[in-house]
This record gives C-alpha cells, structure tokens and sequence, in this order.
C-alpha cells in the first residue's frame, strides 16, 4: 500500500528493492513539482523571482522536454514526439523555458502530465526487458549509452534541483512553503 505525506506525494518505500525506491523517489520528486504548480493561473505561471526570468510554467515545459527527452528519445530512440518535433532548437535553444508564457495553466499541466505517463510506460517497458541495467538506444556524446539506472538518477536529479527553484518562486506568488 503506497503511503501520502500530507501533501498527496507517495513516500518513498523505507525498505524496497533497487528499482522499487529509485522509481519511489522518482515519483516523489515529480508530485512536489505538482503540488507546487497547484492552484495557480496564469500569472502565477508566468511570475519571476528577482533577476531571473525561470518561472513555474517554465519549469513544467523544461521537465516535460526532459522526461521525454530521457525517456523515449534517449532509452528508447524514438524521434522527437510533439511538440518537441516542430521546434526549430538552433533559433531557440530554450524554446521549451520562453514558449511557456503563451501556454495556459491547463496546457502546461497537461503537456507535463501526458509527459509522465509516457515516461512510466517507457521505463516499464524497459525494465521488462533488462531491469535497470537496460541500456538506451542512444549513446552519450562519447559513444557510451546510460543505463536505466543512470536515467532515473539523472532525472530524480534533474526534479529536485528544479523544485528547489519551484519553492522560491511558488512562495513568491502566493506564500505557500513546505518541503
């Protein structure tokens, strides 16, 4: 039986094998950015904090780009799916951050949550196949290709340093804190 903390994320288990408490922190760090994102519109996807210009729909777009990227592109070698597939990355190579503005709340939640799911068949499939000793498709820019391990500890790694930056700027909008 998966346990809530009180803000509905699922704990991590305290004693589960290797896969079962990466893919539990996994999902830890995908709920805290979800509960960050709540209950905002679109201004308070919009807002920045000091001189930066991240902002919350940012994040979501970047990490939806990055679950897919990681997930079917790199594990799996599939092409680029939309919308990542009409983006001309060498005119903007942070299309995913700047094109969040013209999205709604909805849209931004949608597109990351659409991404998610994707990113847990994706990586069902591949422990089916190899458990998380699985290699990708594609190589790294040396020629090496990651393991599912090393997948899943890139992306917890990439959600919690980006829901650090998602507790600055949701307390900057609302006041809501909490780890």
């Amino acid at each position: 039986m998966m346990e809530l903390d009180d803000q509905k994320r699922p704990e991590p288990p305290l004693s589960g094998d290797e896969t079962a408490t990466l893919l539990g922190f996994l999902d830890y760090q995908r709920a805290t950015l979800e509960w960050k994102c709540s209950g905002l519109d679109a201004a308070g996807f919009r807002a920045t904090v000091g001189a930066s210009t991240m902002t919350l729909g940012g994040l979501l777009k970047h990490l939806a780009f990055a679950e897919d990227w990681w997930f079917s592109r790199g594990l799996h070698g599939h092409d680029p799916a939309p919308p990542w597939n009409a983006v001309d990355w060498d005119h903007d190579s942070d299309w995913d951050w700047n094109s969040a503005a013209d999205d709604t709340a909805e849209q931004l939640l949608s597109l990351w949550r659409d991404a998610v799911a994707r990113s847990r068949s994706l990586t069902a499939e591949a422990l089916a196949k190899g458990g998380l000793a699985h290699l990708a498709r594609r190589p790294q820019s040396g020629g090496e290709a990651p393991s599912l391990r090393w997948i899943v500890c890139h992306v917890i790694e990439e959600y919690a340093r980006r829901n650090g930056h998602a507790d600055l700027l949701r307390e900057s909008v609302d006041g809501l804190t909490g780890v």
